[in-house]
Order: C-alpha cells, then sequence, then structure tokens
C-alpha cells in the first residue's frame, strides 16, 4: 500500500508513519526508515535524536539520503521491503536551497519522478511531508515559493498514492482510501 501522511509539526505524522510502515512489512522482509533532513542547526539535530528514539527497537535500517533519491533505489533499497520516507519537506528543501546559497527553483520538478519511481518500485511506502500551508501570512518570495512547490509535490504524489492521510491532535483523517485494517490498530 502507498500511504501519503501529511499534517503540522508535533502531530503525530512521522510516529503514525512508522506504525504503518511496520504493520504492512510482511514477516522477513527489510524495514526501510529514509532519512531525509540534513541538519542545519541545534532544533534539527534534536528532532533527528528524538525521532531515531521513536523508532529505536521497532526494527528499521536507516538510510540516509539528501538532495536525490536515485543512488538510495539502485543501491540500497530491496523493493520487498516496506519504506518510510520521512519526509517530502526535508528533500524538497535540501534539492532546493544548496549549502553555497544556490537555488533550484526545478527542484520539485525533478524530485517528482524519483519519488513516483520509488512508489512504483516497492509496494509498501510511507511518504510523509508537512502541512505548511494553513498559515495566515504570507511569507517573503522565497519562502512561498517553496511553500508552493510543496504544495504541488504533495497533491502529486496523494494523486498515486492508495491513501492520503492528514495527522492532526494526535489524531488521523483519511481524505483518501481506506484503512481498514483493524487489526493493525488492535494493539495500539
Amino acid at each position: 500500500m502507498r500511504i501519503f501522511i501529511s499534517g503540522g509539526c508535533k502531530n503525530g505524522k512521522s510516529s503514525h508513519a512508522q506504525y504503518l510502515a511496520k504493520q504492512q512489512c510482511a514477516p522477513g522482509k527489510p524495514l526501510y526508515y529514509v532519512a531525509t533532513m540534513v541538519p542545519k542547526d541545534i532544533e534539527d539535530r534534536e528532532r533527528i535524536w528524538r525521532h531515531r528514539q521513536e523508532r529505536a527497537g521497532l526494527g528499521f535500517e536507516t538510510v540516509e539520503v539528501s538532495g536525490s533519491l536515485r543512488s538510495v533505489m539502485k543501491e540500497r533499497l530491496d523493493p520487498a521491503g516496506s519504506v518510510l520516507l520521512d519526509s517530502v519537506t526535508a528533500l524538497l528543501s535540501d534539492g532546493m536551497f544548496a549549502a553555497d546559497g544556490r537555488v533550484d527553483m526545478e527542484a520539485h520538478i525533478r524530485l517528482k519522478p524519483e519519488l513516483i519511481a520509488l512508489l512504483e518500485a516497492c509496494p509498501n511506502v510511507v511518504l510523509v511531508s508537512d502541512g505548511i500551508f494553513s498559515d495566515a501570512w504570507r511569507y517573503e518570495s522565497l519562502t512561498e515559493a517553496y511553500r508552493q512547490r510543496l504544495a504541488w509535490l504533495d497533491c502529486e504524489l496523494s494523486r498515486v498514492c492508495d491513501v492520503v492521510l492528514e495527522a492532526a491532535f494526535g489524531n488521523l483523517t483519511v481524505f483518501k482510501g481506506n484503512l481498514c485494517r483493524e487489526e493493525w490498530y488492535a494493539d495500539r
């Protein structure tokens, strides 16, 4: 099952995504956590540490990636496994904003086929993205350009995923598809 989950900061999307990825993983198959955040400050490092603690003991093999998924897909992922990619937001940010200050305004166009290829290659994928669109504020032009590109990418991915979810206040709302696997939630 290809699942797309979005939501605001600290609304439980990563923990829900970890649970869903683990539940859809067949026994004896690999369980991957594709980590896309390149830490830029202390807050990023603390978030990465917290996510590592949350998934400790769950059986995830962490695969770190930045900017592009091509090499990871060819060399590191067994398509029979279950993949959790956290997050589309960080992947786009890293692809769009280079460390040397360059900005790639076409990063979303380049990332779409890579993410689609991941969804096509691996039948069990959970994609996490951040819902950064409900602010009433208008940001400076570069931030707005990033938000628009993330919204476009999220829409494109939502079209091809089987299930689209939003995490809010620790709960999930289903916007597309069906998550009626009662056995998944029996132990929660």
